[in-house]
């Protein structure tokens, strides 16, 4: 019974989530959106391709031209080309080798066992890419179709060519797909991160309340966001690869492309992430260290939780002016100004207090050194972008 009802809540919480996708995907633009829009495309591709091959003009082997059409509804416009002009040289250098051998062999199992291990080195090609293994399919479709001759093989190729020709319209055409939203979440996603690093450290070295646990948990997080800026610079390279090709960012009314601006927030995240990387890593072993007074001495822990909330402020305001749908009205430009004045001035005074909190102790001095100098290098890179 027990674990009947356990089967119930798992498969209750799962349709939960697919139909909360459905809903999004139905009122919203967004990721779900997106792959429902490729996966209508790639119906409607191996459709269009079945129509004129299998019901037309009635193809000897018609498969091949909607199997082609579907599996190059691809992820970019440049892609479903790149990829379907290696798919096609690769079916065809395999529908040759194994048509040429199976001629001259009575027996097909002895036609596989020669022709496979050519193909598939042939395969290896630098030039063929991903699709290389499409050589094998190739030969195999030859090799298990019982009659084989020089007219089907012609006849397979030009299908496969036909129906990568309608998978790859199909993309192009009808709502080729763009990931600049993807690029601009990622980029959010990293600031935000970022910033609720950062409150919550200030928040509770402000207060005192906090011990070695806490700070190995905001260093872990801290981690964290450097893998999320690394994801954020993938999302940017999908999104330069799908404008390639793409008709959408044409003209003036054009979806915008992921230009200069996207590279410098990228290069500003990835200095926050290794800056909060470090400042984390000192509180850890702040934290670590037997000598509570320094850990507690508010002429330390208050300069600091003011700054890590002025950079957390100033981060957030970052995200806010750099990675909206809209272009920043000029009081956010200002009010980011301001932000990273007040950074400054925080950074200035947390550089006046410290080493004097620290001067008896070397140790600390430099690794409170160390944390300054990350401090401002982040200030600076805020004040110049």
């Amino acid at each position: 019974m027990g674990w009947t009802g356990e089967t119930a809540d798992v498969l209750r919480r799962r349709s939960g989530a697919v139909a909360e996708a459905v809903r999004r995907a139905w009122t919203e633009p967004g990721r779900e959106r997106d792959l429902a829009a490729q996966a209508g495309k790639a119906a409607l591709a191996a459709c269009l391709a079945w129509v004129v091959a299998g019901w037309w003009l009635r193809a000897p082997v018609a498969f091949v031209a909607p199997w082609m059409a579907v599996v190059l509804v691809e992820s970019t416009v440049y892609r479903s080309l790149a990829h379907g002009l290696q798919q096609v040289a690769a079916i065809a250098m395999g529908t040759v080798v194994a048509t040429a051998v199976a001629l001259e062999l009575s027996s097909t199992m002895i036609a596989m066992a020669v022709v496979l291990p050519a193909v598939l080195l042939l395969a290896q090609w630098r030039r063929l890419g991903s699709q290389g293994i499409y050589a094998a399919t190739g030969a195999l479709f030859v090799l298990t179709d019982g009659q084989v001759s020089v007219a089907a093989s012609g006849a397979r190729i030009g299908e496969a060519v036909f129906g990568a020709a309608v998978g790859i319209a199909v993309n192009a055409l009808i709502r080729p797909p763009v990931y600049l939203r993807d690029a601009r979440s990622a980029l959010l996603d990293v600031s935000h991160e970022a910033q609720e690093i950062l409150y919550r450290m200030a928040d509770r070295l402000a207060d005192g309340r906090w011990d070695t646990a806490l700070a190995g948990s905001w260093h872990e997080r801290a981690l964290r966001l450097e893998r999320l800026v690394g994801q954020a610079g993938s999302a940017i390279g999908w999104s330069r690869e799908s404008m390639r090709g793409n008709h959408r960012g044409l003209g003036a009314g054009g979806i915008p492309r992921a230009g200069k601006r996207y590279d410098d927030a990228l290069t500003v995240l990835d200095q926050a992430a290794v800056h909060i990387a470090g400042v984390t890593r000192t509180v850890l072993e702040i934290a670590a260290d037997d000598d509570t007074a320094v850990r507690t001495d508010p002429q330390i822990t208050g300069p600091f939780a003011a700054f890590l909330r002025h950079t957390g402020h100033a981060l957030g305001l970052y995200g806010q002016t750099r990675f909206a749908a809209a272009p920043a009205e000029r009081s956010a430009d200002e009010s980011l100004r301001r932000a990273v004045d007040n950074l400054r001035h925080s950074l200035d005074e947390l550089r006046r207090q410290l080493p004097g909190a620290v001067q008896e102790d070397p140790d600390a001095l430099a690794t409170h050194g160390e944390m300054l100098a990350q401090a401002r290098r982040l200030a600076d890179q805020l004040a110049r972008n």
